[in-house]
């Protein structure tokens, strides 16, 4: 007899870890069945998929242009949870959309399993009190998250994190010795993001900060990564004047484990630098004015940027939310470059909070988690 569970992905990455969880749990028990809200990637992987929100994930997101789209989907999700035998709903990522799915179903008595955590341990903890009421256990992708969500009453464990599944490294031989290190042809590496905005306001100031970088170290090499070609078409078509570098597609870990420092936008980017035992400088562009005047009132955090996040410290030097110039980032990046000893102290830093994430495989544990949910 199969059993039913609900799935809901709203955009690439969590449709990614969706489709890699399916495949899974289907793997270690045949009778699952899986319907819900994704892309290609989940109908792939054998989910029937109700509507591609993956391919909109733009619309989903702005909800106030797209409020229409956004309240039918929720309108469906309640209306197939209710004509539906659904045993189990899974949501992920994408809280603004997937409490409502959550909600929905633990009025219907469907246990829920949200699958990455809601970041509210840095923004909106008030919300604690709508998880517990909607989410039966809470997977966490990042090591200090599950303490922190037990602490106030949530069922929560870290699973790993599934950015690391597909990828055989090992934070712990990752660690830079610097011992034929010379400042002067230092190798750096460029990670401006794989979203459009994020290169829109972090690529040209990556630039500048390397011609900066150049001057002081004249025979330096720079490598940008992009996830694929279109955005390294995107990066070729905004390099300015006077800079060089090699581009490269895809090899965010590859390329880190052959740099001795990279220029980081913050994110998961920043996670895989830190597993490949890189020393970054992170950046992060967004508007002074919606800082200064919501902003800082709602984010709780002395850190903003994942790494730092998880080291209770900074670990790695940060310019976030944002920045007015290039020079304090190239003085950073220069500090370090010229201090061998403080690189490979980072570097070893970084491979320690990285190891225990690489150590589970996501997509098996929370696939585990899901099955026994169904007993």
């Amino acid at each position: 007899m199969k059993r039913k569970i609900f799935i809901s992905a709203m955009e690439p990455s969590a449709e990614k870890h969706c489709a890699e969880l399916i495949q899974s749990a289907n793997a270690k028990d045949s009778s699952l069945e899986f319907a819900g809200f994704g892309g290609e990637k989940m109908a792939s992987a054998g989910c029937e998929i109700l509507e591609d929100t993956v391919s909109r994930a733009a619309m989903i997101y702005n909800v106030l242009s797209q409020l229409g789209c956004y309240k039918k989907l929720i309108s469906d999700a309640k209306r197939y949870l209710r004509e539906n035998k659904i045993e189990l709903v899974v949501v992920c990522d994408s809280p603004a959309f997937n409490f409502h799915i959550a909600k929905a179903a633990k009025k219907l008595g469907i246990p829920v399993m949200f699958y990455v955590a809601p970041q509210l341990w840095a923004w909106a903890p008030w919300r604690i009190r709508k998880l517990r009421k909607c989410c039966d256990k809470l997977c966490c992708i990042l090591p200090f998250e599950e303490q922190w969500f037990k602490a106030r009453g949530v069922d929560a464990e870290f699973v790993g994190n599934p950015l690391f599944d597909e990828l055989d490294i090992h934070p712990k031989e990752n660690i830079k010795t610097y011992e034929n290190y010379r400042p002067e042809s230092a190798k750096i590496c460029l990670l401006p993001g794989s979203r459009r905005a994020e290169i829109e306001t972090l690529w040209k100031p990556m630039q500048e900060t390397a011609l900066k970088l150049r001057q002081k170290f004249p025979e330096a090499e720079f490598a940008a990564v992009g996830n694929n070609q279109s955005r390294i078409d995107m990066l070729r078509a905004e390099q300015i004047e006077g800079f060089e570098c090699r581009y490269e597609i895809d090899s965010v870990i590859r390329t880190c484990l052959d740099s001795d420092l990279c220029l980081c936008a913050s994110g998961s980017a920043s996670l895989q630098a830190a597993a490949a035992g890189c020393p970054m400088v992170i950046m992060y562009q967004s508007s002074p004015v919606v800082w200064n005047l919501a902003g800082r009132f709602i984010i709780r955090l002395k850190h903003l940027s994942l790494p730092n996040i998880i080291a209770g410290k900074e670990l790695v030097p940060e310019f976030m939310p944002y920045f007015k110039s290039a020079e304090p980032i190239a003085e950073a990046a220069g500090n370090l470059l010229e201090n061998p000893e403080k690189l490979k102290s980072i570097s070893k830093e970084l491979t320690s909070l990285t190891n225990r994430m690489t150590e589970i495989e996501s997509r098996n544990k929370t696939a585990e988690i899901m099955i026994s949910m169904l007993s």
